[in-house]
């Protein structure tokens, strides 16, 4: 049963779709399991970038079957905008699965996100207004409307009255906003009913079967480890589990049935949105690596904060995640440092710290210990093996698998698809 799941290591955007896409082609299924299109992927195939906010990055390997799966929250909009528009750039959508326990993800859902964003001002949690959190909090609250009730019309009518009753009078009391006419969203919704159906399928048996069949199903999280819900670093967070556990609730598969948990790592920290981040840098080297390694965020089109590398971070994917190996990406962005700083601990009210605080008041005030590494001057770009690095790079990667506590396995030098080093083979 060679089942893995491949998640972020860090806040997020640290490359999973460049991992995930390079594995697609051994692979016979990439699963998405939480998060929505609050999350982005960038693919670089060939002389072709694909911007990816819900598909799952399999959708570009020919022969692999994308599912977005039960713990995904949908928008049918943007998930037919996306359809529409590898389409039209002649990628087969076709073999792509929906799962019908999957929540839909509404147009109230995404005011209210708005509206309330807005109304915490400087309190705010930095969300991307896409209606994420909303759709969850219905799910958790047992009104939230899944994609099989598009089939039910009556009662689609009865779960969107449900959830109405309430928002409506928070709508218009608390934030003075306009009441939510139930009918304009219930004949919203069934528009798409038709246009999804030939991918609504019942994923937790497909997948399960494909598993006991010895298919290779790969499980991809959306955000990082650091922006779980539980396991973040809150309430800075996402509204689900893209940590490893997620999966299993997510797809519908038992924790049994993984056999490896690849953590992403870029060689470097960013992160999108509030909250407290250690190595945040604000000078020219900040600068520097964000022009350098384009961070701006595929889905909000926001800035990414830049900071060095985190090795406390780091080791705590790899405990709560159960990470087997590390896919380490962007190693290109850091050529050309005299010296690279690498965040070894923390020190909090004059005490050295060498794990996570798991006190969200000492992690906002730890302070990062660094340690310097040597630089390298030399284009990485072409390297096709580990030795082919110049020593100092070879040195700076050994430096991060011992400090983060699991083997590198890949290393990204460049965008491109075939800019990877692979060092050992996650299938």
């Amino acid at each position: 049963m060679p089942a893995l799941v491949l998640l972020g290591a860090q806040w997020g955007d640290e490359g999973k779709g460049k991992a995930t896409d390079l594995l697609g082609g051994s692979v016979d299924y990439v699963v998405r399991y939480q998060g929505g299109n609050n999350a982005g992927h960038t693919v670089v195939v060939g002389d072709q970038k694909y911007a990816l906010h819900l598909l799952p990055s399999g959708i570009l390997s020919p022969g692999c079957t994308p599912v977005i799966g039960n713990g995904v929250v949908v928008d049918p909009s943007v998930l037919l905008s996306e359809l529409s528009g590898l389409n039209e750039r002649g990628v087969d959508t076709s073999k792509l699965l929906i799962s019908g326990n999957a929540h839909i993800i509404t147009p109230y859902n995404v005011t209210v996100d708005k509206v309330t964003e807005r109304f915490l001002g400087k309190r705010k949690i930095g969300t991307t207004g896409r209606g994420i959190g909303p759709t969850y909090a219905d799910k958790i609250n047992r009104v939230g409307i899944r994609v099989q009730d598009l089939y039910d019309e009556s009662i689609l009518t009865q779960k969107v009255e449900a959830a109405l009753d309430v928002k409506n009078q928070i709508l218009t009391k608390l934030y003075n906003r306009r009441a939510i006419a139930v009918g304009q969203v219930v004949e919203e919704l069934l528009a798409y009913a038709d246009k999804l159906a030939p991918y609504v399928a019942d994923t937790v048996l497909v997948l399960n079967q494909a598993l006991e069949e010895d298919k290779v199903v790969l499980f991809e999280g959306g955000q990082g480890t650091l922006l779980d819900i539980d396991h973040g670093t809150y309430p800075f967070v996402t509204s689900s589990n893209p940590t490893a556990g997620g999966a299993c609730t997510g797809a519908g598969v038992g924790p049994t049935k993984i056999s490896r948990v690849i953590g992403i790592l870029k060689a470097y920290t960013t992160r999108v949105g509030a909250g407290p981040f250690p190595t945040e840098l604000f000078d020219e080297d900040g600068d520097a690596l964000r022009r350098i390694g384009g961070e701006r965020g595929v889905t909000t089109g926001r800035d990414r904060r830049c900071g060095w590398f985190d090795a406390v971070i780091a080791r705590y994917a790899t405990r709560v995640n159960g990470l087997t190996d590390f896919f380490l990406t962007k190693l290109d962005v850091l050529t050309g440092w005299e010296q690279i700083p690498v965040c070894v601990a923390y020190e909090i009210d004059g005490k050295r710290v060498e794990e996570l605080p798991y006190s969200q008041t000492d992690f906002h005030h730890a302070k990062p210990v660094y340690e310097m590494l040597p630089g390298w001057n030399e284009d990485i770009s072409k390297a096709k093996t580990f030795a082919d690095l110049p020593k100092n790079a070879q040195a700076y990667v050994k430096a991060l698998e011992e400090m983060s506590g699991a083997p590198i396995s890949a290393i990204g030098v460049g965008p491109g698809r075939d800019e990877t080093i692979e060092i050992n083979s996650f299938i």
